[in-house]
C-alpha cells in the first residue's frame, strides 16, 4: 500500500507511450484503445493522490512523479493530436507554455521558503483538458470529422453524432484553454511579491 501512489503515477507515466503511438497510428480501433488508455490514466491521477492523502502516504518522490506524469500524459496526448490534425498547434502552445510558466514559478517561489498552492482556475482546467482531450479520442475513434474552430479545419459541418461529439470537445478545449489562461493570471497574483521582492528580501 505504501508505494501504491508512486507505482500508479509511474504506470501512468509509462502509458505515455503506448498512448501516442495509438494516437499517431489514427486507425480507429487505436484511437478508441488510446481512449481507453487516457481514461484509465485520467482515472489514476484521482486516485493516487487521495490514496496518498488519505493513508498519509505523501512523498517527495510522491509529489515529483505525480506532478511529472501528469504534464507529460496530457501533453505527449495534446501533441500527438496535433500531428494527426485534430487540434491546432496553438492551443497545445498556449497548454505547455503555462505548464513551463507554473512550474518555473512554484519552483523559484519554493527555493525562497514560499508555497504556492494550487488555485482554483488551475483545478477546473484540468478537469476541462481532460474531458476535452478524452472526448476528441473517443469522437474521432467513432469516426468524427468536424471544423475546429480558430485554426483547424478536419472536415465539414457535423453531421453525424461522432462529429457533434467531436464539436463539442472541441468547444471544451476551448473553455480549456480560457480557464489555462485564467489559471496563469492566477499563479501570477500570487507568486507576484516572490518575483518582485529584492534580493535579499526574497527569503
Amino acid at each position: 500500500m505504501r508505494n501504491l501512489p508512486n507505482i500508479l503515477s509511474a504506470a501512468r507515466l509509462a502509458t505515455t507511450i503506448p498512448l501516442v503511438i495509438l494516437i499517431l497510428i489514427e486507425a480507429p480501433w487505436a484511437l478508441l484503445l488510446a481512449t481507453v488508455l487516457f481514461v484509465a490514466g485520467a482515472v489514476t491521477d484521482t486516485i493516487d493522490g487521495r490514496l496518498a492523502r488519505r493513508y498519509h502516504l505523501v512523498s517527495n518522490l510522491g509529489v515529483f512523479l505525480d506532478l511529472t506524469a501528469d504534464k507529460v500524459f496530457v501533453s505527449a496526448a495534446l501533441i500527438a493530436l496535433v500531428q494527426i490534425g485534430f487540434v491546432p498547434a496553438w492551443i497545445v502552445i498556449v497548454i505547455v507554455a503555462r505548464e513551463f510558466l507554473v512550474s518555473g514559478l512554484r519552483s523559484f517561489a519554493a527555493a525562497r521558503g514560499v508555497v504556492i498552492p494550487a488555485g482554483r482556475w488551475g483545478k477546473q482546467k484540468t478537469l476541462l483538458t481532460l474531458l476535452s482531450v478524452g472526448g476528441i479520442l473517443l469522437a474521432a475513434g467513432l469516426g468524427g470529422r468536424t471544423a475546429f474552430p480558430l485554426g483547424l479545419s478536419t472536415g465539414g459541418a457535423p453531421n453525424s453524432f461522432a462529429d457533434y461529439f467531436l464539436a463539442l470537445s472541441n468547444i471544451v478545449l476551448l473553455l480549456a484553454v480560457i480557464w489555462t489562461i485564467f489559471s496563469a493570471i492566477e499563479y501570477l497574483r500570487g507568486g507576484w511579491g516572490v518575483i518582485t521582492a529584492p534580493a535579499a528580501e526574497s527569503h
